[in-house]
């Protein structure tokens, strides 16, 4: 499925779960590194993932690499990490590279052309974003998608040695269309 989105200040390449899988086994760290942004520790762990496989009968996923239009770098990614194809659901994931990007809105336009190209082309109905209580920005960014709050999920993540509540936020493909 490679496919492409563009906007008007940036160039959105698909990786699909076989495709991620495949960096992850084949490509070397500075490729991954380049592509990705991960930390070397970040990339070993998803090639013990990727050695597993990321794709199942029931859940998928595709992300977006995002390049910047002016120095065709890549400045992060966007994409659905966690694809129920069954359900026709998928969890929404996101990130910049570098904090020199953000508040310039370019995740805004990332978001909305994946969005758009999840409800249209993949025929999502639920999208889902869990946000961490603290991730104040990345709430904003959603609810101007969007997305309403729908709850709290205690305990949810264990990141930096702590589990995180995450805050539930959903976007149904009748709000995204109406709200165009």
């Amino acid at each position: 499925m490679n496919k492409q989105l563009e906007t008007s200040r940036l160039l959105l390449e698909s990786v699909t779960a076989e495709e991620y899988q495949q960096q992850f086994i084949h490509d070397s760290e500075e490729v991954i590194q380049s592509r990705w942004n991960l930390s070397l520790d970040r990339i070993q762990k998803e090639k013990v993932r990727a050695q597993k496989g990321y794709e199942t009968a029931n859940k998928s996923l595709l992300l977006f690499l995002i390049r910047s239009k002016t120095s065709s770098n890549y400045i992060g990614w966007c994409g659905f990490h966690t694809w129920y194809l069954d359900h026709q659901r998928a969890e929404i994931g996101y990130g910049l590279y570098d904090d020199a990007y953000k508040q310039q809105g370019i995740m805004t336009e990332a978001l909305a052309a994946v969005l758009h190209f999840g409800f249209t082309s993949l025929q999502l109905q639920r999208v889902e974003a869990f946000i961490g209580r603290d991730n104040i920005a990345s709430q904003r960014l959603v609810q101007k998608m969007g997305f309403r709050e729908e709850g709290c999920l205690r305990a949810h993540y264990f990141t930096q040695n702590q589990y995180e509540d995450s805050l539930v936020f959903g976007l149904l493909a009748s709000e995204f269309m109406e709200n165009k």
